[in-house]
């Protein structure tokens, strides 16, 4: 699809790069040129993807949670020392589980906030004090959800990635004057490891409610990724992008 030097040279950090829809931009990526880290929790697992994706090209993986904003900020010392700078940051990790509202915990509420809201400004600052502002340029991409209805069925993450979206705004101005793009994308139900966590009823028959009938790929939402973070977008800051096959207009994927 894009020029195979389109990254050439790029340093890119994923968050959440060691499986699903991280992983596939991470290996995007590398397909078109660039050094890649990827960050997540579990060591084991994340340095297992990262061989496998150092077969496309080179790929680094830093084991560390975002919530810990001291170890956000050892990644960011990490990847000075190695790579002396980042061009890239998305930021992917995440996670929730489905609940109706009134039986989220104390407990649920607060790990999923803290994970997709604080940790994801946490990476987003702490990168852009340390490479992005000193230099005047970068490129951030968020990955959020489908909330543009709402988000019943999971209040808790609806309203992190509300304010994730809000963030994109907010940053696109304050940071503009720095050369700084950040954009967010907003995927309905894609086909990766992430609906594992799901109840097989929830999801039953879920493509009828979607106008395209299917549900997306994790290289669907990997291209629009690479897109928002290339020159073809240098002109696009602020924006929140859409690829849910139409779900957001019409339907309701869960049932209450």
């Amino acid at each position: 699809m894009f020029d195979r030097q389109l990254l050439k040279d790029k340093i890119v950090l994923v968050s959440g790069g060691r499986s699903g829809i991280g992983f596939q931009i991470a290996s995007s990526c590398l397909s078109y040129g660039a050094t890649v880290y990827i960050c997540s929790r579990k060591k084991d697992k994340l340095e297992e993807a990262a061989e496998k994706l150092n077969e496309i090209g080179p790929c680094h993986a830093i084991a560390g949670d975002i919530r810990d904003i001291e170890r956000v900020k050892e990644i960011a010392h990490l990847i000075k020392e190695k790579s002396g700078r980042l061009d890239i940051l998305v930021n992917n990790a995440g996670g929730q589980f489905p609940s109706a509202a009134k039986d989220i915990s104390h407990n649920g509420w607060n790990a999923v906030v803290n994970n997709n809201l604080n940790g994801t400004w946490y990476m987003t600052q702490t990168m852009a004090n340390t490479f992005f502002i000193p230099q005047k340029c970068g490129n951030i991409v968020n990955i959020i959800a489908n909330i543009y209805r709402g988000f019943p069925g999971m209040v808790h993450t609806g309203a992190a990635r509300a304010g994730v979206e809000n963030m994109t705004k907010t940053l696109a101005v304050e940071w503009s004057q720095y050369h700084i793009n950040i954009n967010a994308i907003a995927p309905g139900i894609i086909k990766s490891t992430g609906l594992e966590q799901y109840p097989p009823e929830l999801l039953k028959d879920v493509s009828d409610r979607i106008p395209l009938k299917r549900l997306g790929t994790t290289q669907e939402v990997a291209d629009l990724s690479v897109f928002l973070m290339s020159p073809m977008s240098s002109f696009i800051t602020g924006e929140t992008v859409y690829i849910d096959g139409g779900q957001r207009l019409w339907g309701d994927v869960f049932e209450f």
